[in-house]
């Protein structure tokens, strides 16, 4: 039956092929010209022309021809002239000027030729209809939302376009209208023709009027232009300004009441659809109203939010109500059809029998023709309750896409920091004539490869969602393909200590498989294996030959943290990432490998218990295969894998605990071990470097206490904001500067880091130098600290001083003042009562203060006995004893080492 169509398709087309006249005019087609006349810079008139093109896709038998007249009057009138001598069967204007155009649209509308003017009117009556939006009811609605929202003595300030086009004349009429009706309100005007005369002439009103409310401006481009000015004065908060056009978009008057630049704007439609719709009526001889009205609305801070989200699904919904619409009015036309029938036939089946017995047969047929309503009903139904399934699933999904980019672009930002920060090196080193860059190339070269990966993952899951992906399949020794694979880790799990295997039960096994996607899978499932297993784990590979099944198995099982059971299900759906992964990733790699496994006709499992194992079946012989997927192995070319894990281990706790008394001590806190590993080679020259992957920060924070804090936001346990309050909280840490390096540059994570007591913020990619010049800069300002308190002691009221520190050193002075005469009370007892040990307790104190704890002791009880030789008439032997000196002798020398005079003669010149 098919065959015979298809013959019969053959036969009908060669006939109409042979019938029709190449030089003939296609009668079903509707040739429509649009003469647009505003340069395609304007974003208005932009989205006229796509509304146009949108409505015209829908209707394969339009023809639409947009010409540009870009703001030049004898342009347009040559654009028309050509669609005239075309005759096209409907023409749109949108005039640049309403005189000089008249006699070339008189002359299409003679001819014939249904015309439309848009937006703008002309001054002639000899056009087909009129679309456009009732400017002076547009002005009303501006004055009226300044009425409702101002004082009785507002000053609001008119900002009008050249007074020669129509809608600017009628916007201006309405808003005059309505601000006639309140004297209170006082209302200049200014005409700008373009946006460089507004820029001064508002800038005069400015200065002109002190005191200014409101600004109605004639389109949201001079609205936003006028806030500019009035911004660069710095009162773009005491005004409102007010636009037309309400376009949607990141540039749209929409998002500009949403940002708070304007109050509200007004929605001026652009038309294109209607315009479309009114011309294919015109062509259809249908009626038509010469005068046709756009509807408007007022949009403010209340309703933008939804008219955005309004907009941008109105194309989808308006298709899917279409198609919904024509279904139901088809039953519709039925049942009446039906039901009028059904009145007929009872009628009739009074008079005769015959038509009795129809009428039996008829209700037996409105039954089922009933019955088959109700079944369509039910189907247009779960049409409906699919579509809103769809719609919630698309909305998901766009959050996966949204989620899925964010995390990638954050991701893109390590490697690309270290690149910049390779080249910034180098080129000082370059400058320096002196310089060993094998490692900056080695890490600029690993990273671009990463970057590529990255792209090649986003080109490949492309491929897979759009279906071109054509796979290449070659017959392969799997255990030597596997075995090269498997080498490229090699290294890096002897750097980890990891037990890194590779088995097979047949080392000459031949399976046909795609090289280059094959290959891709390994990487990205030894990759995962890799990244999740701790130092000193176990990863596996194992591959196995089925006689029984005809096919072969591949194992990759790993010691690594394992996937919660409750997420397995969903390991393999693009964008996912698991609740226990801390770990950087663009959430595709595992949906890839599945997609390129399924297109081996194979399949891919997961099993998690204390670890991974991810075990691929693929099947043997070509059984499976089109023929046209198989090549010859010399066609293969294939995508190598660069080495990816190049880098030196982290270095162990003890050798972390070590102190250079030259050079301050900086803890970097970074899990990317290629970034901590460059950042540590590039601070090592000038300070005592202490590396953490994130796990242990707060342990070697507390143990070595350092000199200042560098740390990522992104880390495997705990972020970088509970590792920097942690450490602000304790009263051991609280005074080592900190900074958060982060690829996040928003401001809720700049205000969180501000929370969390960091002391800077510093986003991904950063420049070397500014990230070296604020660390000297934090610890200047440290030593300027250090060097003040050390002169003062016990003047700890000023304000720069931390809370924390102010508690510790309060509770220190109590400590001493209690113990002030006990020449006995060492550091070892401080410590006691302050419960921490002594070497923390010296390592607090040096920190904050730049002196030992001992001269601290000492420092304090020559500052009260300076006291009390000024206040009292003890004599010197009572002083130093009350002051806890064991001898005088030994309080007269160590206050003249101090302050270079003797106690006796301090109270004498007193």
């Amino acid at each position: 039956m098919l065959r015979k169509k298809y013959y019969l398709f053959l036969i009908i087309s060669a006939f109409i092929l042979i019938s029709c006249d190449p030089y003939s005019k296609d009668k079903n087609k509707i040739s429509i010209g649009f003469s647009q006349s505003i340069s395609e810079d304007d974003s208005w008139r932009k989205s006229m022309d796509y509304t146009m093109k949108l409505e015209a896709s829908l209707h394969p038998e339009i023809d639409l021809t947009i010409c540009n007249a870009n703001n030049n009057t004898q342009r347009q009138i040559q654009d028309i002239e050509k669609m005239i001598e075309k005759h096209l069967d409907a023409i749109i204007v949108a005039p640049y000027g309403s005189d000089s155009i008249v006699p070339v649209i008189e002359k299409a509308y003679k001819k014939g030729i249904p015309v439309i003017i848009v937006d703008r009117k002309v001054n002639t009556p000899f056009f087909t209809a009129f679309l456009g939006t009732d400017n002076v009811e547009v002005g009303r609605i501006a004055g009226k939302h300044i009425v409702s929202i101002s004082k009785a003595n507002a000053n609001v300030l008119e900002i009008r376009a050249t007074t020669d086009i129509s809608p600017g004349v009628e916007r201006s009429l309405g808003f005059k209208q309505i601000m006639d009706r309140y004297p209170g309100i006082k209302k200049v005007s200014i005409t700008a023709a373009d946006l460089e005369s507004l820029n001064a002439k508002f800038s005069r009103a400015l200065d002109s009027l002190p005191k200014l409310d409101y600004v109605f401006a004639f389109n949201d481009n001079i609205a936003l232009q006028a806030w500019q000015v009035a911004k660069q004065k710095g009162r773009e908060n005491k005004i409102k300004f007010i636009g037309i056009d309400g376009l949607n978009g990141p540039n749209g008057g929409i998002q500009a009441v949403k940002d708070g630049m304007l109050a509200a704007t007004i929605l001026y439609p652009t038309g294109g659809s209607e315009a479309i719709k009114l011309a294919v009526k015109l062509v259809n001889k249908e009626s038509v109203s010469k005068n046709n009205k756009l509807a408007t609305v007022l949009i403010d801070s209340l309703n933008a939010d939804i008219m955005s989200n309004q907009f941008d699904k109105i194309s989808q919904q308006q298709s899917n109500i279409d198609t919904q619409l024509k279904v139901i009015d088809k039953q519709e036309r039925k049942y009446i059809t039906l039901y009028n029938l059904m009145k007929l036939l009872g009628f009739f089946s009074v008079a005769i029998f015959c038509l009795a017995l129809f009428s039996v047969y008829s209700v037996i047929s409105i039954r089922r023709k009933k019955r088959q309503l109700e079944l369509t009903n039910q189907k247009i139904k779960n049409q409906r309750n699919q579509i809103e399934k769809f719609a919630e699933k698309l909305k998901i999904s766009n959050e996966g896409k949204i989620n899925f980019f964010t995390g990638i672009s954050h991701e893109f930002k390590t490697p690309l920091t270290l690149i910049l920060s390779c080249v910034e090196s180098l080129n000082d080193e370059f400058k320096s004539k002196s310089y060993n860059v094998k490692k900056d190339l080695d890490i600029m070269y690993n990273n671009s490869m990463r970057l590529l990966r990255l792209i090649n993952q986003l080109l490949d899951f492309r491929k897979i969602e759009s279906k071109n992906f054509n796979i290449k399949v070659s017959k392969t020794n799997l255990w030597f393909f596997s075995k090269n694979l498997f080498k490229e880790f090699e290294r890096e799990a002897n750097k980890r200590n990891i037990e890194y295997t590779i088995t097979t039960n047949d080392e000459d096994l031949e399976v046909y498989l795609d090289k280059n996607l094959m290959d891709k899978v390994y990487y990205n499932l030894l990759s995962n294996s890799f990244k999740f297993t701790p130092d000193g784990g176990k990863i596996e590979i194992k591959i196995n030959k089925n006689l029984e099944k005809n096919s072969v198995e591949i194992t990759f099982k790993d010691s690594g943290i394992g996937i919660p059971k409750n997420e397995i299900n969903e390991i393999f759906n693009p964008f996912f990432k698991g609740s226990n992964n801390y770990k950087n990733g663009s959430g595709i790699g595992l949906n890839l490998s599945k997609s390129f496994i399924d297109l081996h006709k194979g399949a891919i499992e997961v099993k998690s218990d204390k670890g991974t194992e991810f075990i691929i079946s693929l099947k043997l012989g070509t059984e499976h295969l089109d023929k046209k997927q198989i090549i010859n192995d010399t066609d293969y070319v294939y995508e190598n894998h660069d080495e990816y894990f190049d880098i030196e281990p982290i270095k162990d706790k003890n050798q972390l605990a070590e102190e250079n008394d030259k050079k301050y001590s900086i803890l970097i806190i970074e899990d990317n071990v290629e970034l901590l590993e460059f950042i540590a080679a590039k601070l090592s020259d000038e300070y005592n470097v202490l590396k953490s992957d994130g796990k242990n920060a707060t342990e070697i924070a507390l143990e070595v206490m350092p000199d200042i804090i560098l740390c990522d936001l992104n880390l495997p346990e705990k972020n970088g904001f509970e590792i920097c309050e942690t450490l602000k909280k304790n009263i051991l840490t609280s005074h080592i500067p900190t900074i958060i390096l982060t690829a996040m540059d928003d401001e809720e994570t700049y205000i969180k880091s501000l929370e969390a007591g960091a002391d800077l913020f510093l986003t991904k990619p950063f420049n070397l130098k500014v990230l070296k010049q604020s660390i000297k800069g934090l610890l200047y300002n440290r030593e300027k600290l250090r060097y003040y308190y050390t002169n003062n002691i016990g003047e700890l009221e000023v304000n720069t001083l931390g809370i924390i520190e102010k508690k510790f050193l309060n509770k220190i002075e109590a400590l001493l003042e209690k113990n002030i005469d006990n020449s006995s009370f060492s550091v070892e007892d401080l410590a006691n009562c302050l419960n921490i040990s002594r070497v923390q307790l010296y390592r607090k104190v040096k920190a904050v203060l730049g002196i030992g704890v001992s001269d601290y002791i000492t420092n304090y009880r020559l500052e009260k006995s300076k006291e009390l030789l000024k206040t009292t008439s003890l004599n010197i032997s009572e002083i130093a004893y009350s002051c806890g000196f064991t001898s005088p002798n030994y309080f007269s020398t160590t206050f003249k080492s101090k302050y270079s005079i003797s106690p006796k003669e301090f109270r004498n010149n007193k």
